[in-house]
C-alpha cells in the first residue's frame, strides 16, 4: 500500500530539492563541520554528546520556515560569542520556481558531487544549486541570506521567499510531534493534499454544536487526506478506528486552521495517541506528502517504538526501496534500527579536535556483516575484536566474575564484544580494521599459534589497534592449562567431563598422549604429584581439539572463565594475570 498510495501524489511528479551539503561553524558543541549527506536515509549514530542532535536543529533551524529564532549565549561553541555561528546549507534537485532566472538567477551555483565543491562559476557537469546560510552573532538576531559570490560584489542581498521557505522546510518528528496532526501552518497535513477546510462558520457557534457541523461537512472538504490517513494508519497498525474525521480540536483556543484536527471513529483527537503511535502515523504521512516536502528529521527514532514498529517506521520511510523517497536525517541508539539499515544509511559522527567528522559506514560485506551480527558494537565507543567465540566467552566470563568483585562491567565502560568467526589468523583483523577506520577504539584478542600476514597486523597498528596474544605460540586453551592452579585444571577436566563425558575427554587425552596416559592416569597423578608440564601439555593440546575443542561454545567458556578461572586468577602463572589484566585496563579506558 505504501508504494502505491495516492498515485496523484507520489507518480508522475518530479523529485523535491536535496540537501546536497552541511556546513556548520560554532554551534554548540560543533566548532567545525562539512558533510555530503545523501539522498535518501542519513542515520547518524555515535556516542552520546558527539553532535548527532546538533546536527538536526542545524537543518531545522537554518531551512525551517521560521521568522524568528530563540538563541541564547549557549548555542555559542565554548561560549564564544565574538565568534558567529554560521549554518549553511547548499540545496539541489531543484524545481523549475527555484531555478528561476527572474527570482534567485544571480545565486544559482554550480555544486560538484565528486568533491563537494560549491562555486559561482560552475562548471559544464555541475549540478544548479542554492546556498542558504542562517548567521547569528553576538546580538543574538538570526540572519538568514542566500550565498552568492557574484551577489554580494554587486551588494545585493536576499532570502529565500517565504512561499519558497514554507514549501522546503523539514518536517520535524520530535517532542512536539502531535502539532503535525491538525491542519496548521506547516504541518504534514497541509502537504498532503492542496484541500484546505472553512471552519471559521463552525467555531462562532457553542463547541459542542460547532464541531457537530463542521464534522457533517468535512469529509466532502477533506475527503481525500482523511482517506490517505485513514489507509496509512491501518497499514502501520495505528488504532483509529473504522474512519477517521476531522473535528473542530476541543483544546483550541483561536479561530484558525489548527482549530481543526484528527479524530477517531468515536471523536477521540488523535492526539492522544501514545508516542510512539504518534510518531509513527507522522512518519507514515511525510512519506505521502513526499512530493511537496522531502526532508524529515526525526532524533532518537527508536522513542516510543516496540522493536516491530521501529522495522514498520523505517519501512514507512522506504528504507528498504531501491529508490529512497525522502531525504531523512536520523538519529538513534536502537540496535534494532542498525540491523534494518544499510552501512550506506549510516554514518558515524565523531569529535576530531577542532573540527567533526561524518563518516559514512560503508557498504562493504564484512561491514555489513558486522552491523546484523553485532550492531551493538556500532553503539559503543570501543570495540574488543575476538578471534571467535572462546576468546567472547572468555571475557565476557571473566568479566561477570570481575564485577561480582566489585569491577564496573566493560560494557557499562563503553565496550562491545565482536566474534570474528574463528577462521583464518586474518580474519579478526578484516573485522577490526574497518572499525578502526570509523573511529572507534578498536584491539583484538587473538590466539598466537597462527600468525596474520605481517602487512596485515602492520597496518592495523599503524592505523591504532592494538592486539593482545597469548604467549609463546599458544591458543587460548594452551595458556589455561599452562597458567592455572592445579586446582583450577583440576575444575576444568570435571567441567568438561560434565559437558562432553568421560569417554570423549578420555579419547581426546589418549590420542594427544605420547606415553599412553589415560583420564584416569592424570586424575590419578594429579592426586598426588599435580600436573607436570608434560602432562599440562597433553591437555591443552587435547581441550582444543578443532571443532571438538571442550570449550569452544560461549557459554561454555564463559561459565569456566566465570566460575573457575576469574577465581583462580590471584593463583595462576603471573604472567598470565598480567596479560588478562592488561586486556581489561584496555577495557577500562573505553571513554578515553
Amino acid at each position: 500500500m505504501i508504494q502505491n498510495k495516492s498515485t496523484h501524489i507520489l507518480e508522475d511528479e518530479k523529485a523535491m530539492p536535496r540537501i546536497r551539503k552541511v556546513e556548520i561553524e560554532n554551534f554548540r558543541g560543533i566548532q567545525s563541520l562539512s558533510w555530503l549527506p545523501k539522498d535518501g536515509i542519513n542515520c547518524l549514530i555515535g556516542p552520546g554528546d558527539s553532535g548527532k542532535s546538533t546536527i538536526l536543529d542545524a537543518i531545522d533551524f537554518c531551512l525551517g520556515a521560521r521568522r524568528n529564532l530563540q538563541m541564547t549565549d549557549t548555542d555559542f561553541h565554548d561560549l564564544d560569542i565574538d565568534k558567529p555561528i554560521q549554518i549553511t546549507l547548499t540545496i539541489g534537485a531543484l524545481d523549475d520556481a527555484l531555478k528561476s532566472m527572474d527570482s534567485y538567477g544571480i545565486f544559482l551555483r554550480g555544486f560538484i558531487a565528486d568533491t563537494g565543491v560549491v562555486e559561482d562559476e560552475p562548471e559544464k557537469n555541475a549540478e544548479t544549486v542554492l546556498t542558504l546560510r542562517l548567521r547569528v552573532e553576538g546580538d543574538l538576531e538570526p540572519f538568514w541570506s542566500l550565498v552568492s559570490d557574484r551577489a554580494d560584489a554587486q551588494g545585493l542581498n536576499r532570502n529565500l521567499s517565504w512561499a519558497d521557505r514554507d514549501r522546503l522546510a523539514p518536517t520535524r518528528i520530535g517532542a512536539f510531534a502531535d502539532i503535525n496532526l491538525s491542519w496548521r501552518r506547516g504541518s504534514v497535513l497541509n502537504r498532503l493534499t492542496e484541500e484546505r477546510a472553512d471552519a471559521s462558520a463552525a467555531i462562532v457557534k457553542a463547541a459542542r454544536e460547532a464541531r457537530a457541523a463542521f464534522g457533517d461537512n468535512a469529509k466532502e472538504q477533506l475527503g481525500d487526506a482523511l482517506k490517505i490517513v485513514g489507509d496509512t494508519a491501518k497499514f502501520l497498525g495505528i488504532p483509529v478506528g473504522d474512519e477517521v474525521r476531522a473535528m473542530l480540536d476541543t483544546h483550541s483556543v483561536s479561530v484558525s486552521a489548527g482549530t481543526i484536527s484528527l479524530h477517531d471513529d468515536t471523536g477521540i483527537p488523535l492526539k492522544g495517541l501514545g508516542v510512539g503511535s504518534t510518531r509513527l502515523l507522522i512518519a507514515g504521512l511525510q512519506r505521502m506528502a513526499a512530493q511537496t516536502s522531502s526532508v524529515l528529521l526525526i532524533d532518537e527514532l527508536e522513542h516510543g517504538l516496540e522493536p516491530h514498529r521501529i522495522i514498520r517506521l523505517l519501512g514507512s520511510l522506504g528504507a528498504k526501496e531501491e529508490i529512497e523517497p525522502l531525504q531523512a536525517f536520523l538519529t538513534t541508539h536502537s540496535p534494532v534500527a542498525l540491523r534494518e539499515l544499510s552501512g550506506g544509511q549510516l554514518y558515524v559522527v565523531r569529535g576530531q579536535g577542532d573540527h567533526h567528522e561524518v563518516l559514512n559506514v560503508g557498504s562493504d560485506n564484512v561491514v555489513q556483516g558486522t552491523i546484523r551480527l553485532y550492531p551493538d558494537a556500532f553503539l559503543a565507543n570501543s570495540v574488543l575484536v575476538c578471534e571467535g567465540a572462546t576468546e567472547v566467552g572468555f571475557v565476557r566470563g571473566l568479566d561477570q566474575c570481575f564485577e561480582g568483585q566489585g569491577r564496573v562491567p566493560i560494557a557499562a565502560q563503553g565496550v562491545a564484544l565482536i566474534d570474528a568467526g574463528g577462521g583464518g589468523a586474518n580474519d579478526a583483523y578484516n573485522r577490526a580494521a574497518p572499525m578502526r577506520s570509523l573511529g572507534y577504539r578498536t584491539a583484538i584478542l587473538r590466539d598466537d599459534d597462527q600468525q596474520p600476514a605481517a602487512e596485515t597486523h602492520g597496518a592495523f597498528i599503524e592505523a591504532g589497534g592494538s592486539v593482545f596474544t597469548w604467549r609463546d605460540d599458544r591458543c587460548l586453551e594452551a595458556e589455561l592449562f599452562m597458567s592455572l592452579s592445579d586446582d583450577a585444571i583440576g575444575k576444568l577436566i570435571d567441567m568438561a567431563v560434565d559437558l562432553h563425558g568421560e569417554d570423549l575427554i578420555g579419547g581426546h587425552i589418549q590420542s594427544r598422549a605420547t606415553n599412553g596416559e589415560t583420564l584416569e592416569d592424570i586424575q590419578i597423578q594429579a592426586q598426588t604429584d599435580g600436573y607436570c608440564a608434560q602432562t599440562r601439555n597433553v591437555l591443552a593440546n587435547a581441550s582444543s581439539i578443532r571443532k571438538k575443542g571442550w570449550f569452544k561454545q560461549l557459554g561454555w567458556m564463559e561459565q569456566a572463565a566465570r566460575e573457575i578461572i576469574g577465581p583462580d586468577l590471584l593463583n595462576a602463572d603471573p604472567d598470565f594475570k598480567t596479560a588478562v589484566e592488561t586486556i581489561f585496563e584496555w577495557a577500562g579506558n573505553a571513554a578515553a
